[in-house]
């Protein structure tokens, strides 16, 4: 079974078309800059190499239709015609509290992630674009909508709610929905899969650290906490996202500098994090360069986030009673060997031993990095949302349970 893949943002649609029984990708890439004068195509191309090529897109159903057009053209294609994609695979951000699991889409699914757009403004809506779009262009083609937000959806209430006036949550669905739950999802599988231990019976505490990140409790199968919120915005520190913060420091900047609440979601969204508090960038990369010629302020700056991740990682073995397994992976947890030890350098009360010669090999590769003698297993898995999505696409279509 063909499945393809879609994970649409506000101007690019990324994508990947797996053939699921194999395990195998057939084509990966995405249209960047949609509605732009230089927007353009990149994909990789049979021998591995990457190719891009300038294309007139000004939405998401054209940056789908030259994404189809690709995957079956003479010269870069996969496959001959559309009618060897099987079904279509979307990440959608928000499910709120609606869907706990990915869901087939139908009209009705469709009216549920509409009324979603009220707190998902900047994603449902561009979610919602692609599924227009294959509906448009392949109308026959079954589609399942996969939610960042259903993993999360067994938090308990004093998890999720917020000690806010109780009406906001009743009248306006304020409440933490948590958010990178399908990659949570795939590497809290994954990583027991790969220590052959049972999923359902572990504590374990994933780390999805990149430029985006948050961390998440898993209890027996079960997610009961995670680090980011109503949005994308809370808990660690990241890469242009600010995280946790005191809401008064916020009132108390928007009245002395005069902004307005979208100046307000622009600060702490797109000008906070690694890149607003070191004045370098928001890469990892470029801040341990800055660290290495003697900048300061890189110095603290990665120190702060270093910080969130254990103050995190402590928060949730409190809440468990322990753990059993803490999982890397994203860009940063997947390939800076230094920021995981130094992150599990500090953990040594819970019987936390890194095995420091093996943490430096390990990039963007599955291994346990902790020693034989340590009490909890630490282990890097690289996330794979895609292989997740495209699973559930397949046990939807074919009418299975998804686990």
């Amino acid at each position: 079974m063909n499945i393809l893949v879609l994970n649409c943002g506000s101007s690019s649609v990324k994508y990947k078309l797996i053939e699921i029984k194999a395990n195998k990708v057939l084509a990966e890439g995405g249209v960047e800059k949609i509605g732009l004068h230089d927007a353009f195509i990149k994909f990789k191309i049979a021998d591995g190499s990457k190719k891009n090529i300038s294309l007139n897109i000004t939405n998401h159903n054209e940056a789908i239709k030259a994404i189809l057009d690709i995957l079956t053209s003479a010269e870069y294609g996969c496959i001959k015609s559309f009618g060897e994609i099987d079904a279509v695979g979307h990440r959608v951000v928000h499910g709120g509290e609606k869907f706990n699991k990915s869901v087939l889409i139908n009209d009705e699914v469709i009216d549920k992630i509409k009324q979603c757009y009220a707190i998902a403004p900047l994603h449902n809506p561009v979610n919602m674009a692609g599924i227009d779009a294959i509906t448009s262009i392949l109308p026959s083609v079954p589609q399942v909508a996969v939610f960042d937000t259903a993993f999360h959806q067994t938090m308990p209430p004093e998890s999720y709610m917020y000690p806010l006036p109780y009406e906001y949550y009743e009248q306006d669905g304020v409440r933490r929905y948590g958010f990178h739950g399908t990659s949570h999802r795939y590497v809290s599988r994954r990583v027991c899969d790969f220590l052959g231990v049972d999923y359902n019976t572990q504590k374990i505490i994933t780390c999805h650290i990149g430029n985006g990140g948050s961390i998440t409790a898993v209890m027996n199968g079960k997610s009961i906490d995670t680090s980011m919120g109503l949005t994308p915005v809370e808990g660690l520190m990241m890469g242009t996202r600010c995280g946790d913060v005191d809401p008064g420091a916020l009132t108390f900047l928007m009245e002395k500098h005069n902004l307005s609440a979208a100046e307000l979601q622009n600060i702490i969204n797109k000008k906070s994090g690694v890149a607003g508090f070191s004045e370098i960038s928001s890469d990892m990369r470029e801040i341990e360069d800055a660290i290495n010629n003697g900048n300061e302020r890189a110095k603290l700056t990665l120190k702060m986030y270093e910080h969130r991740i254990t103050k995190y990682i402590g928060a949730y073995a409190a809440e468990m009673g322990g753990v059993d397994i803490i999982v890397f992976t994203g860009g940063v947890g997947e390939n800076q060997q230094a920021t995981r030890y130094n992150v599990c350098a500090t953990l040594g009360f819970m019987g936390v031993e890194i095995e420091a010669a093996i943490n430096a090999k390990v990039k963007g590769t599955e291994a346990v990095i902790s020693t034989p003698e340590s009490k909890v297993k630490v282990v890097v898995i690289p996330t794979d949302e895609e292989y997740m999505i495209a699973r559930d696409t397949e046990a939807i279509v074919e009418g299975r349970e998804i686990n």
